[in-house]
């Protein structure tokens, strides 16, 4: 029997360089971001989740499980995860964030194949030059260690996985798979580069 895999979408940061836009909902060619990354997983998970922190009745409308940071304060990805890890009932959670709209259509059954075969508790997605720290596949058992991290003060989410055995799968066959849109100039040049691909 094929495990099960949820899917959690992080939408809780404050979008800085966004001008404070709430970046899951912000428009990229006729549709909200996170609608670019919904259809990305979607055939790819069991379940799709998502994490925001604000606009929660507006995410609610494509029908996902919506939820906010268990500890608040804005603590970072790694708050939304691990409140991911607690919820989840799959054998394993993956996590992306929600402005990453050309992520792979194979992302999930690689990273698996990745953890499995090195026998791993996380596997992380690598661009062939980078290690893409929010695109992670997870073991649940895993909110422990996450939570008593955060406690702990630390937010950065390479240093918390570098505390377990990692696999890294590296997606260098589809480099542009992580381009993801911090300002109002990267996502005009994303909106450019997807229309294309029409």
């Amino acid at each position: 029997m094929a495990p099960q895999i949820d899917a959690v979408i992080l939408a809780g940061g404050m979008a800085r360089r966004m001008d404070g836009n709430d970046k899951g909902l912000v428009d990229l060619n006729g549709q909200a971001m996170i609608c670019h990354t919904i259809d990305k997983l979607s055939s790819q998970v069991d379940n799709i989740m998502i994490n925001a922190n604000r606009n929660q009745a507006q995410y609610e409308q494509w029908g996902y499980t919506v939820f906010s940071d268990q500890d608040s304060g804005y603590l970072g990805p790694l708050a939304g995860m691990v409140t991911a890890l607690k919820q989840t009932q799959a054998d394993y959670l993956l996590v992306v964030p929600c402005d990453c709209p050309l992520l792979p259509d194979d992302l999930a059954s690689r990273l698996l194949t990745a953890l499995t075969q090195q026998n791993a508790d996380i596997a992380v997605a690598s661009d062939g030059e980078r290690e893409q720290p929010v695109v992670l596949l997870l073991k649940p058992y895993l909110a422990e260690s996450m939570q008593a991290f955060l406690d702990a003060g630390e937010r950065k989410i390479d240093f918390w996985y570098r505390q377990h055995q990692v696999a890294v799968e590296s997606f260098a066959d589809q480099p542009n798979a992580f381009i993801n849109v911090n300002t109002p100039e990267q996502k005009q040049q994303l909106a450019q580069q997807i229309a294309k691909s029409y």
